[in-house]
């Protein structure tokens, strides 16, 4: 409808029918002669609006760039039209608000779509199969996990994939909020990258970026995927992110073996696992039930105050119930992350792993599921 309107405006500098509504009035005097080619404009500016349509109906990520061009035609001519086209100028506002939030989503999408490619390891062609020798020096509570995650006879986890469901809330008091996600990890080089889409309200949604690598943290999350409302990184988050690292590595087990990681029992059900990496070194407790599986990792990790992070014990609860088959590797996939305060428990995250690829390469522009991000500002959009 918006880019018809523009239509008239063409139809009327050529007089190609008669549009009573439409006199050619401007703010200031203009020769005869300019007419013409501001309906040309005119034409111009309702092209490109219906170009941006299509190709927003075709769910291009870019129609945006198309539409942000003809809303800046539009305007101008809006404002030089003001007597007559003023009115025009709230459609244009909701326009741009669709062109913001999809430029948002198309700018993070783009962020870590380039992150990815540099985080890309190359998989090393000669792979190692795990084999009982392999395990034989790591505590016995530790081998009983990986026997029972089938881990021996398999290829040795280089890089692994998941996807990720669940909901998450920021703080106890506070409404759980849906959270669709990506994760990516390299083990030989540990490394993270974790892609999330949280929807906070219908057409509110936070987008979130975690990454470990190269031994350093960095946690990021827009609103709308604009606007920055978290920006962490520093010696705490990277102490973080390397016990985040090693808490999920009960997704691809075989990180158990990594050179970084020194093990050590506590009792017949838990091992201490400390990691060094990056000039960075923390540890956390692995639990684990009469058969062999992880129900728990627990360690002191920093949770951050308006007055600057705090050591505290963080827990993650594992469902061994939840324990699902990929590539014949047995791994969970619920689980609950909670921060044991001195005020209470405050569980803020509950996941479950709906997909795990082990060993494919990364392809950084086909990896990325639609967003809520991107379903937010086709409907804004639409």
């Amino acid at each position: 409808m918006h880019a018809l309107i523009h239509l008239l405006g063409f139809v009327s500098a050529f007089r190609l029918a008669s549009v009573p509504q439409l006199t050619g009035k401007t703010i200031f005097t203009l020769p005869t002669e300019a007419f013409l080619p501001l309906g040309l404009l005119w034409l111009v500016a309702g092209s490109l609006f219906f170009a941006s349509a299509l190709l927003f109906l075709l769910k291009k990520e870019w129609w945006w760039m198309i539409g942000a061009t003809g809303l800046v035609v539009s305007q101008a001519l809006i404002i030089l039209y003001w007597p007559e086209a003023k009115f025009g100028t709230v459609a244009n506002l909701i326009m741009l608000t669709g062109i913001v939030l999809a430029y948002g989503s198309w700018n993070f999408k783009a962020m870590v779509t380039r992150e990815l490619a540099r985080f890309n390891a190359p998989l090393i062609t000669e792979r190692e199969i795990i084999t009982p020798k392999r395990l034989s020096d790591l505590p016995p509570v530790v081998q009983q996990w990986l026997h029972h995650a089938q881990v021996i006879g398999k290829e040795n986890i280089q890089t692994v994939h998941l996807q990720q469901s669940g909901e998450m809330r920021i703080s106890p008091e506070g409404k759980w909020m849906p959270v669709i996600a990506n994760e990516y990890f390299t083990v030989a080089k540990p490394g993270f990258i974790w892609v999330a889409d949280v929807k906070a309200a219908p057409f509110l949604h936070l987008a979130g970026r975690d990454k470990y690598e190269n031994g350093r943290g960095h946690m990021l999350i827009k609103l709308l995927s604009v606007y920055p409302v978290a920006d962490a990184k520093g010696k705490e988050t990277d102490q973080g992110t390397l016990l985040r690292y090693l808490g999920e590595m009960v997704w691809f087990p075989t990180a158990a073996l990594s050179n970084y990681i020194r093990w050590e029992q506590l009792s017949e059900n838990a091992a201490r696992a400390t990691m060094s990496y990056g000039g960075v070194t923390a540890a956390g407790i692995f639990r684990f039930n009469k058969a062999g599986d992880v129900i728990s990792f627990e360690a002191k990790r920093y949770y951050d105050r308006k007055e600057g992070p705090t050591l505290e014990n963080w827990l993650v609860t594992v469902d061994p119930h939840s324990c699902r088959e990929f590539n014949g590797i047995r791994v969970p996939t619920k689980s609950d992350v909670t921060w044991k305060l001195k005020t209470g428990d405050f569980t803020w995250f509950k996941l479950e792993v709906t997909d795990v690829v082990f060993n494919k390469a990364i392809n950084p522009s086909g990896t990325l599921q639609p967003t809520i991000a991107e379903t937010n500002s086709y409907e804004m959009a639409r």
